[in-house]
């Protein structure tokens, strides 16, 4: 993928991520190689593999283009994984994020990393054919095509993965090479771009993620819809910019036949849609077109009511206006197209309640937003997006002993989910208890791959007690996240030379 010329390095550092989707997963199956063995990857271990996501991931997240909004990537991450428990054994548990870009791409990165353009994401028409093109990446990932890309004997592939292997060594040196480096790697992998997956690993794919989406329950003509969408907008659009997807992974009749001729014979499947796959893709509609023009266009179009859409889209449209009005600061306005989008009580979804909140808070009626998070954490005690809300206003309002105690309870609840050690911090320093608010730090650092940050947090709480006990907690962890410096140091620099 060509990095667009406004970029910053840092923002370059997410165009190595495309860049090395479009490019390394192709040289994982050339053409000519026959063997699908997982023998080819086994240099390539699930330490280094999660390294390099981390670290790639760790700069990413700080472009504009990183969707951090926790109702999407939670609705892409819960997808995904419902997926991958159906398909083969993987070494890393899958984590989905989105990015703005209105392309139609999606991408695998190493350490089980995937992401969706929401361009992709707003041109499915249905929440299978999502699924289908999520479950074709898991496939590459866990046939190992990935890791297979950077292990490959080529000689550019070495010189690429030597030069992100540098420049992720500096970043564990806390240097700030990391960004100067992934963009030179970015733009090297570009020089590329114009390789495809061989046949016989998309095939691999293809089937692969066949069955993972039926055994998930999802509706199974939604690959082959999928597949007949992306080759009618390849066909539409010349340019490989148009549909980076369909470049990357070509949509060749011989596949869409295969899985048809998979379909063929099958039950009918009484999948339903769920509501969030409509609100979630109306958001994202309203983040892709950021501003000015184009989000007066894409309002006049929510606006227009189409008698083929069925009520819950035109639920979904509601909403997307209210997202909308909220970001114009019209409350009231935003308020009554969140009404509309409820539609008398008959559409419930965390997606309206988390905007519901999110409106109370903006609007300052902390109060009112309290009442609106207890009982929308009654009703959806399993929404990032409502739990974050919740403690948002639990801050505002000072009761910060309850907000300590909610936010243990959900980090035991997804202790992954970097964001929650973020505010157990924050709230430990409005407790003032700046030892126990530098560990939760550290505990964020580490979640987002800031490996160095997080030995310099532990450090200053190292400095700010003097409980025998705690120094010597501390310190244990000091040691421990700095042999794994150390260690990743170590497996980083065999594909330095």
């Amino acid at each position: 993928m060509q990095s667009k010329p406004a970029r910053s390095l840092l923002s370059l550092c997410l165009s190595l991520s495309l860049a090395y989707s479009s490019v390394l997963p192709v040289q994982a199956q050339p053409m000519g190689i026959p063997s699908m063995g997982a023998a080819s990857g086994a240099e390539l271990s699930p330490a280094l593999e999660r390294t390099l996501g981390n670290a790639i991931m760790e700069q990413g997240r700080r472009s504009p283009e990183y969707v951090s909004d926790p109702d999407i990537n939670q609705y892409l991450t819960d997808m995904g994984r419902k997926l991958a428990q159906y398909g083969p054994s993987m070494a890393q548990p899958v984590t989905v994020f989105a990015l703005r870009d209105s392309s139609i791409n999606a991408f695998a990165l190493p350490g089980g990393y995937i992401g969706i353009h929401s361009g992709l994401f707003t041109a499915s028409r249905s929440e299978s054919e999502l699924a289908s093109v999520l479950a074709h990446e898991i496939a590459h990932v866990s046939q190992r095509h990935v890791a297979r890309g950077i292990t490959q004997s080529a000689q550019s592939n070495h010189l690429l993965i030597a030069a992100l292997a540098g420049a992720l060594l500096g970043a564990l040196a806390g240097s700030g090479d990391l960004a100067m480096g992934a963009a030179a790697f970015g733009q090297a992998a570009a020089v590329d771009r114009q390789l495809g997956f061989s046949r016989q690993a998309e095939q691999e794919a293809d089937r692969v993620g066949f069955e993972m989406l039926l055994k998930a329950g999802y509706e199974p003509q939604g690959m082959v819809q999928m597949f007949q969408r992306l080759a009618a907008a390849s066909r539409l659009n010349e340019r490989a910019t148009a549909n980076e997807y369909a470049s990357t992974h070509p949509m060749s009749q011989q596949r869409e036949s295969d899985i048809s001729n998979r379909v063929r014979g099958l039950p009918d499947s009484n999948y339903q849609d769920t509501s969030s796959f409509w609100y979630i893709r109306a958001k994202l509609m309203v983040l892709q077109a950021g501003g000015g023009q184009s989000l007066r266009v894409l309002e006049q179009a929510l606006q227009s009511s189409n008698q083929a859409q069925s009520d819950l889209e035109r639920s979904a449209a509601q909403y997307g206006l209210a997202f909308i009005a909220q970001g114009r600061q019209e409350y009231e306005q935003a308020r009554a197209y969140l009404a509309e989008a409820r539609a008398q009580g008959k559409y419930q979804a965390p997606e309206l309640d988390t905007l519901d909140i999110r409106i109370a808070i903006a609007d300052r009626d902390v109060q009112g937003a309290l009442s609106l998070a207890k009982q929308a954490w009654q009703r959806w005690p399993k929404s990032q997006g409502v739990a974050l809300a919740y403690v948002q206003v639990l801050q505002q309002l000072g009761q910060n002993d309850q907000a300590q105690l909610f936010l243990m309870d959900r980090i035991n609840q997804w202790p992954d989910e970097p964001q929650l050690h973020q505010l157990l911090a924050q709230t430990y320093d409005r407790l003032g208890d700046g030892v126990k608010a530098r560990r939760a730090m550290a505990e964020y650092y580490q979640l987002v791959g800031a490996l160095p940050t997080a030995v310099e947090q532990l450090q200053q709480a190292r400095n700010l007690t003097q409980d025998f006990y705690q120094q010597s907690e501390l310190d244990t962890q000091i040691r421990q996240l700095r042999e794994r410096v150390e260690s990743e140091r170590v497996l980083l620099e065999r594909f330095r030379s």
